[in-house]
């Protein structure tokens, strides 16, 4: 019996605005996928409308081993694997993690000025529980927590109350 080969997150590039058109692709060669979303209000001359949005333009995630992710690069929607130092670069699963449930929380609540900015927080209460992250400000001032999925360069943050979190260190 064969060992099954190992399995690891990776990023890929999409054409602009094919991320939904990449999934379906992929899904449909039975790779595992994780598109993040969230829905804005847009507006046109007549009409606001709620729209569904990839979060990170350009990128989907994929839960392959390496013979997946090649064919996963063969489908019509996907341009290259984000890659680092010339590898396919792998996003730790607890980066996955947090960020999904981050996402599945739908709240908006905000954070006291008791916790420092720059702080590690780990989250203990509600929607967000066992999200970790770093206390950041935002230009309009406010605290708000940040996840960041470090291969990207990119933070998703939410606002939380101080009640919710747990420092971690300074």
């Amino acid at each position: 019996m064969k060992p099954t080969p190992p399995k690891y997150w990776f990023v890929l590039y999409t054409k602009p605005r094919h991320e939904f058109k990449a999934e379906a692709q992929i899904k449909s060669i039975n790779v595992e996928t994780y598109l993040p979303t969230t829905t804005v209000i847009k507006q046109w001359s007549d009409r606001k409308k709620k729209v569904t949005e990839p979060l990170f333009k350009s990128y989907i995630f994929i839960y392959a081993d390496e013979k997946e992710r090649l064919n996963s690069l063969e489908q019509n929607g996907v341009v290259a694997t984000v890659c680092f130092k010339g590898k396919p670069a792998h996003v730790p699963e607890i980066q996955i993690e947090n960020l999904r449930k981050l996402l599945a929380g739908k709240s908006e609540v905000e954070v006291t000025d008791k916790i420092e900015i720059n702080t590690r927080v780990r989250v203990d209460d509600g929607p967000f529980a066992g999200i970790e992250g770093v206390v950041f400000e935002n230009e309009n001032n406010d605290k708000m927590l940040g996840i960041t999925i470090d291969l990207l360069n990119r933070t998703v943050a939410v606002k939380l109350p101080k009640t919710e979190v747990t420092v971690i260190n300074k």
